[in-house]
């Protein structure tokens, strides 16, 4: 009576092995149901495991994962993910009840969980980006619409009932006019496509070619306008052979920063071939500007039998300028959309759902930053001439620091490395702008991304095209009917740079989303340490970074 009852150990192993089992086959269904939605995509709602790494213990032979992705499923409409983080190596898996058997949860949140499943659901943030911007645009763009049929609707008329100076004129412009201008549209659009297919194949030449072709190309084309001897033309070429001479200034002042910009752009243009369809939407846009292009210059036509026609015609610019600029950013917003989810979460995001959010959510901040962008980087060139002719001079030192003082302003609150955010987490573009920057202040990459000739070399991409047009065009026009030499020579141009400008945003945005990304988590696998030996080299002075200028602390404390 005293003695105490034996207690029977076999039975409970038994127990402990059966919930062992259940268990184990709980596991079993529930990497079955992740396997079944592998293929599913997280632009409808729903997210596939695809492209997840995991890595594994070198210790003992790989038997044991560091960690595994068990579980991504849709919780909700918002699509938030739930990431159940396995035991640590080393250590025996607990057989963990099903909730039907206990109310406590399979797994306790962690703060860095709860980071990560944040950022998730911001991802797939579903609200409009930079309303009133968006609002601005499509009454622009209805605006513009009316304009062009109706001077559309002029030329037809004018050509039918006005008098026969006006029909002689109007057939004029048709004839020697419209052609050539066509014929820009279709030679400016096949450029755009060979220099983006060039420099996804060979970066490392096509960078060195980029700088030194546009020199001679806009050369030539300012030698050949004013070898016609005829003033409007002269005064065309003057401009195209002063860029020239500060292209190729521009060329041998970033010969140092060659090196580094060919490894990222290279490092960044790996990803592309996973995404087949990545340059679909470059292709709507050159379409869908090709046909706009067409209808403009009919438009421009009738601008010459209606009232005021120089300033008809400018508005028309200024509305193809603005229209053309925010088609570059539709298609950078969903290059960078893509290239986002595949660093910051290793999936590849099928192209159609980005070009559908870009073109919808998305399009007022591509309008806003249409305006900013530009304007940004003239200011940034202006800034920098400021900062040479500074000197000794007290109103040119009061300038130029006055440049800069909103050069700094202006940064903070918009630049072009915010369409990546935009497109990743649906921010609006001054945020995005400002949560840019400060990761790079933070991650201590201002110098690396100030020095970036990314933008100027596709900047100079649509020069060259712009510059090859002029050349074929002006030829053709002073052999048919020289005195519009000069006009067809400027529009060519502007209509050759443009249509690059859209080819070459794929190329751009793969850039910007490398070193926005970067910023983002460092430690990600995907990135090799191409940054961060810049880094060390930039902080032990081996190299020489010519940042862009900003205010002294004295002048700003």
């Amino acid at each position: 009576m005293g003695a105490a009852e034996p207690v029977n150990d076999t039975g409970g192993e038994r127990k402990e092995e059966n919930e062992q089992d259940r268990g184990a086959k709980d596991e079993g269904n529930e990497t079955r149901g992740t396997k079944e939605d592998v293929e599913k995509d997280i632009e409808k709602g729903q997210v596939g495991a695809r492209g997840m790494a995991m890595e594994r213990n070198g210790d003992d032979g790989g038997d044991h994962p560091d960690f595994h992705v068990s579980m991504l499923r849709t919780l909700n409409p918002t699509n938030p993910l739930r990431i159940h983080v396995m035991n640590p190596p080393h250590t025996r898996p607990v057989a963990t009840p099903s909730p039907s058997q206990s109310s406590i949860p399979r797994s306790t949140p962690t703060p860095q969980t709860m980071v990560s499943q944040a950022s998730v659901t911001t991802l797939s943030s579903r609200r409009y980006t930079n309303k009133i911007s968006l609002f601005l645009f499509i009454i622009h763009m209805i605006a513009a619409f009316g304009l062009v049929s109706f001077l559309i609707f002029k030329g037809i008329q004018g050509l039918l009932e006005a008098s026969d100076v006006v029909k002689r004129k109007e057939k004029r412009v048709i004839r020697f006019f419209l052609p050539q201008v066509e014929a820009a549209s279709l030679l400016s659009i096949t450029l755009a496509f060979v220099w983006q297919k060039a420099v996804r194949v060979w970066p490392r030449f096509m960078v060195h070619f980029i700088l030194w072709s546009s020199f001679a190309v806009s050369l030539s084309g300012g030698i050949l306008l004013i070898c016609f001897q005829r003033p409007t033309t002269d005064v065309v070429g003057v401009c195209f052979i002063a860029f020239a001479i500060g292209n190729g200034l521009y060329a041998c002042w970033v010969t140092q920063r060659i090196g580094f910009c060919i490894k990222i752009l290279i490092k960044s243009l790996e990803p592309v071939s996973k995404f087949r369809d990545l340059n679909r939407p470059t292709y709507w846009m050159l379409a869908t500007g090709f046909l706009w292009m067409s209808l403009w210059i009919v438009a421009v036509v009738g601008a010459l039998n209606f009232y005021f026609p120089p300033l008809t015609i400018i508005a028309l610019g200024v509305s193809m300028a603005w229209t053309a600029e925010v088609q570059r950013n539709v298609v950078n917003l969903t290059v960078s959309r893509a290239m986002a989810l595949y660093y910051l979460r290793g999936m590849q995001s099928t192209t159609q759902f980005c070009f559908q959010r870009a073109l919808t959510l998305n399009l007022g901040s591509a309008c806003l930053g249409s305006v900013f962008v530009p304007s940004i980087e003239a200011l940034r060139i202006v800034a920098r001439g400021l900062n040479l002719l500074e000197g000794e001079d007290e109103f040119m030192f009061s300038c130029a620091h006055c440049c800069l003082s909103v050069m700094e302003s202006i940064f903070s609150y918009g630049n072009g490395w915010a369409f990546v955010q935009i497109a990743a987490f649906g921010k609006g573009f001054v945020q995005a702008s400002q949560d840019t920057w400060r990761q790079f202040q933070s991650n201590d990459m201002v110098s690396i991304v100030d020095s970036d000739i990314t933008s100027s070399i596709c900047f100079l991409t649509g020069v060259c095209s712009g510059s090859i047009c002029v050349i074929a065009v002006a030829a053709w026009t002073a052999k048919v009917h020289q005195p519009y030499t000069a006009t067809l020579s400027l529009l060519t141009f502007f209509i050759g740079y443009l249509m690059t400008r859209i080819a070459m945003a794929l190329p751009h945005a793969c850039v910007s989303s490398y070193y926005v990304c970067y910023a983002e988590n460092p430690n990600n696998r995907l990135f090799d340490k191409t940054i961060q030996d810049r880094q060390n080299v930039i902080r032990a002075g081996r190299d020489v970074v010519v940042p862009t200028p900003r205010v002294p602390r004295r002048f700003t404390a």
